[in-house]
């Protein structure tokens, strides 16, 4: 009687989870977002947001169909991410064909190039809009209002800067905080939505509520989110308290921008973090320190896409020298 043995590779629990429940459950975390988005920017959101999936799972269809010619995985969910946080880290206005050639950049260069899912060092949503704002920065920093401002102003269509660039044009040109206060909406309009700015990062409490869906379902844990907005809020804090007339306070940084989008969406993505958590919480203060640098000191109004990049590049380093506990223990023989 021949007996085979079966060796295989820990850990040996099977857990629930799968790839296609984790990236539809992050499409259903966004939903609240995505809502918002309508709601202050209407039909042009949705056609956006609908337009960067569709992209986004058409162009690795046909990449892995007739180019890699492998197994096709674009239906997983995991394209479907790609797309709809493509769409949301643009303006509601941005042209089909500029959407497109993001997407293009989003799967088949940052993503496909090394391999698909899993094998990508950098968020793909995130090198799309860095090769969006590259290739088209006029229509990249024109931001339609919100509906109700068009409205009240009976314009057919108006543009509104978004508050990081009326603070960075402001102190461009000496003007105190305290001037600008006319120009900026309010605290409770920066945390509903009501402002200009990218169609999915504007409305904070959507997407808090979309990250305590992620956290109850086990998706992500807290570390990165919370480490990098606290992070933004100490950097930024420490010159605000050196000089309030020249700095804007870390309440305002926090609500303002894409810090919370990607602090909740972007930076957790599980491919491109650090495996502990040792070393998501230094990839998380050092990604946020790096935001507030360079809102502070940059030429750009906005760092957050830019500061998790820069430390997706780090991942490996990080990985290397805060390394997971393994599985089992190390038992002392003595010796």
């Amino acid at each position: 009687m021949s007996r085979e043995l079966t060796i295989s590779l820990s850990p040996h629990e099977k857990g629930n989870l799968s790839v296609e429940k984790i990236m539809w459950s992050v499409v259903i975390a966004l939903i609240p977002a995505l809502t918002a988005s309508v709601y202050f920017y209407g039909i042009h959101a949705l056609r956006v947001v609908v337009l960067g999936m569709l992209f986004c799972i058409a162009l690795e269809y046909l990449i892995q169909k007739f180019v890699l010619k492998t197994k096709v995985t674009a239906f997983d969910g995991s394209a479907a991410v790609t797309g709809l946080l493509l769409a949301f880290n643009v303006p509601s206005s941005i042209p089909w064909w500029q959407l497109l050639i993001g997407s293009a950049a989003a799967i088949g260069v940052a993503k496909m190039a090394f391999g698909g899912l899993g094998k990508n060092p950098f968020n793909p949503a995130l090198v799309g809009r860095a090769f969006m704002l590259a290739s088209f920065p006029v229509q990249m920093n024109t931001w339609p209002a919100p509906l109700r401002k068009i409205w009240e102003s009976g314009a057919d269509a108006l543009t509104s800067a978004t508050p990081l660039g009326i603070l960075k044009e402001g102190v461009r040109d000496g003007t105190p905080i305290a001037d600008l206060a006319d120009k900026m909406p309010s605290y409770f309009d920066m945390f509903i939505g009501n402002m200009g700015g990218c169609i999915g990062e504007v409305s904070a409490f959507a997407i808090l509520a979309g990250g305590i869906y992620l956290l109850s379902r086990k998706i992500i844990s807290f570390h990165i989110p919370l480490f990098y907005l606290l992070s933004l809020a100490g950097f930024t804090g420490l010159f605000w308290l050196f000089n309030p007339v020249k700095y804007a306070d870390p309440l305002f940084h926090i609500l303002a921008g894409g810090a919370m989008l990607g602090a909740w969406f972007m930076a957790t993505d599980m491919v491109t973090c650090p495996m502990s958590i040792k070393g998501q919480v230094i990839f998380a203060i050092s990604g946020g320190i790096l935001c507030g640098a360079i809102r502070l000191f940059g030429s750009y109004p906005e760092g957050c896409s830019y500061s998790i990049l820069v430390m997706n590049a780090f991942v490996p380093l990080i990985d290397k020298y805060f390394k997971p506990k393994r599985f089992g223990k190390e038992v002392d023989n003595g010796k």
